[in-house]
């Protein structure tokens, strides 16, 4: 029986997770995140032997979706996300390396499709709902695998933290509120991936990340 694999990819100056996720068995899967370092994903990708079906991006920051553009066309595959809010920070990727002194490679880039609160997306037999969470950056969703109880957190929640507020868009109550009504709610159970740093666990984070408690 197939289940939901992962790998993650450290990309940028900023070690952000890039993720592999796809079907253990057909293979089949996704690029989360594809911040830079486009040579690193694709050979990940080569050696796993997987078949990508689209890049998905949380959000338009560069250490997320610099190295969206060129993957898509090493691929000829689509760019689902993040939602519209973040069209501005997407356009400004370039803009943005030059003020960072990092990502000469960066480059902007508009998704083939914005995603909205309560769309889903899949792969195989794997289907991810997708949960509008503003508050890091105005666009930015997170990806729930409901039956695998497995969240691509993005930047919202990292393990012992909350992401960054004060980069342009960002506001902390927002945030605060995403994590408490849309992330929480999952569930204790659910397992998580975040942008940088290791994952964890939904409940170890409710009941210790000084942030939350």
């Amino acid at each position: 029986m197939s289940s939901l694999g992962g790998q993650i990819v450290p990309v940028t100056p900023f070690q952000q997770n890039c993720c592999l996720l796809y079907d253990t068995e057909t293979k089949v899967g996704v690029v989360v995140d594809p911040g830079g370092d486009v040579p690193d994903i694709l050979a990940a990708i080569e050696t796993l032997g997987l078949k990508i079906e689209a890049i998905w991006l949380t959000h338009g920051h560069i250490d997320h979706a610099g190295g969206a553009k060129d993957l898509k066309a090493a691929l000829g595959v689509d760019i689902l996300g993040p939602h519209e809010a973040d069209a501005p920070l997407l356009a400004a990727i370039e803009s943005q390396a030059a003020m960072f002194g990092v990502g000469g490679d960066a480059k902007s880039v508009t998704p083939d499709r914005w995603l909205s609160d309560g769309d889903t997306l899949s792969f195989g037999d794997h289907v991810f709902e997708v949960l509008h969470t503003p508050g890091h950056a105005p666009g930015h969703v997170v990806f729930f695998d409901r039956a695998a109880k497995f969240l691509h957190a993005g930047d919202v929640l990292f393990r012992g933290s909350i992401g960054r507020t004060d980069l342009p868009g960002g506001d902390h109550a927002t945030l605060l509120a995403s994590i408490r009504d849309k992330v929480l709610p999952l569930g204790d159970e659910v397992g998580f991936i975040c942008g940088h740093g290791p994952g964890g666990r939904l409940g170890e984070e409710r009941r210790t990340n000084p942030f939350l408690v």
